[in-house]
């Protein structure tokens, strides 16, 4: 017999409990006992008749390895070596953090069919973004009338990467410097593009196949359609990873600053990149592996590897040596993702737009952590945080009169009305 089927808690009371009442039957010469004690005993010879003799081996797998924030999946369990003597599997995960499970506590259980193998499906969600492994489950058989269990079957890890939540962010198409030839923004000067600027006459160097004949026939001299240049540009993600403040509790609850930050920064790219603009990723520390310009949904998903290895305990670079190392053009638009808590970022930001840069600072500090305004009681909230705040306060308002604006991350349509200030600013005419 396999060693795999241990005797259930219940048989091992049957078996004992029989055997008690008969004995006192045989001792006290009470039959009663022995018609109490009978039952007991059938029922356990009957058990120890039925223990199946197979030995089962289990398995999982995951319908998808890689998810979004809030996608589900399903989760298949397979155990095999099973006889017909085998009734019933169960199959239990453990409540973990980040995934929740259906039907909700993660436990099913099925009757065995015939042929030896069974199968439980479970759907998983999960609710966080990162790189992590799912709860095992603990997987048992028993045979007939419950009198034999499996020992615990073990089943390997299953690692879950889940991408930061895509919120469908929008914003205006105007950018404040567009350069290059490639892209889906109108530059501000003629050229070679989609989109129409208007008919003039036929000059030297014109292409034939810019002639409009219908006007050409109506006037009697050649003129030809003109089009506005397609522009991109460059622009730069930089994510704050220094701090983590406030609660995180996945995509259902509230969100710190770095949750925030990164399905910010996962929501942006994906919106420019769309629009044929060159994306780049800085982190602020060194958990996150920078990621260079690049286009495409291919570029995108690169981005979004990055992102799930954001770690607020990582050690954080020097704003010198983040400057040196990370050199960023002056015409790029740059989105800087952060709490606006660390003065090192704060003078990062700074140097920034000394250098020529359209610099935007996202505001990633949540709600729930006591921001001083008309919602909150100041009171509640220890002084020191109190004064913190409203230093914070001050430090933003300089950043204001430097040209940087500050918005709070409130998804689509966020940044369009910095968008639009940017691009006239940028397209007003300059002193010299």
């Amino acid at each position: 017999m396999s060693k795999t089927w241990r005797p259930t808690h219940a048989h091992v009371r049957a078996v004992g409990m029989s055997a008690a009442l008969v004995l006192i039957a045989v001792v006290l010469r009470r039959p009663d006992a022995a018609v109490l004690g009978l039952p007991l005993a059938v029922l356990a010879f009957w058990g120890a008749f039925a223990r199946p003799a197979g030995s089962p081996a289990a398995a999982a797998e995951l319908d998808a390895t890689t998810l979004f924030e809030g996608q589900a999946t399903g989760y298949r369990v397979q155990v095999n070596g099973l006889d017909d003597r085998a009734d019933l599997m169960v199959v239990a995960v453990p409540r973990g953090k980040w995934f929740a499970y259906d039907p909700v506590g993660g436990a099913r259980a099925i009757v065995v069919p015939p042929g030896g193998r069974a199968e439980v499906e479970l759907g998983v969600r999960s609710q966080r973004w990162g790189r992590r492994a799912m709860e095992r489950p603990v997987i048992t058989c028993t045979s007939l009338l419950g009198a034999y269990r499996t020992e615990p079957l073990e089943v390997g890890a299953a690692d879950v990467l889940t991408l930061p939540l895509r919120e469908g962010f929008a914003a205006v198409d105007a950018v404040p410097r567009p350069a290059g030839l490639v892209g889906l923004h109108r530059s501000r000067r003629p050229g070679e593009g989609t989109e129409l600027a208007g008919i003039r006459p036929f000059r030297t160097g014109d292409r034939l196949r810019r002639i409009n004949w219908a006007v050409s026939a109506r006037t009697g001299e050649l003129h030809v359609t003109s089009t506005w240049s397609d522009r991109d540009t460059e622009v730069v993600l930089v994510l704050d990873t220094g701090d983590d403040i406030g609660v995180s509790e996945g995509i259902d609850g509230r969100a710190s600053s770095l949750d925030t930050g990164v399905r910010a920064a996962a929501s942006i790219a994906e919106h420019y990149l769309r629009h044929g603009d060159r994306v780049r990723l800085i982190d602020t520390g060194v958990g996150v592996r920078s990621v260079r310009p690049g286009t495409g949904r291919g570029h995108l998903r690169r981005i979004l590897d990055a992102l799930v290895r954001a770690d607020a305990r990582s050690m954080q670079r020097d704003p010198n040596q983040l400057a040196q190392r990370e050199r960023i053009r002056p015409d790029s638009l740059v989105i800087v993702l952060s709490p606006l808590l660390r003065r090192a970022v704060l003078g990062h930001v700074v140097t920034l737009a000394h250098a020529g840069c359209t610099v935007i600072a996202v505001d990633t500090l949540p709600d729930h952590v006591g921001k001083l305004d008309e919602d909150h009681d100041p009171q509640a909230w220890p002084l020191a945080w109190r004064l913190r705040l409203l230093e914070r306060r001050v430090e933003l308002d300089r950043l204001g009169d430097l040209g940087v604006p500050t918005v709070a991350w409130r998804g689509a349509g966020t940044l369009d009305e910095v968008l639009r200030d940017a691009s006239r600013l940028a397209s007003a005419p300059r002193l010299r």
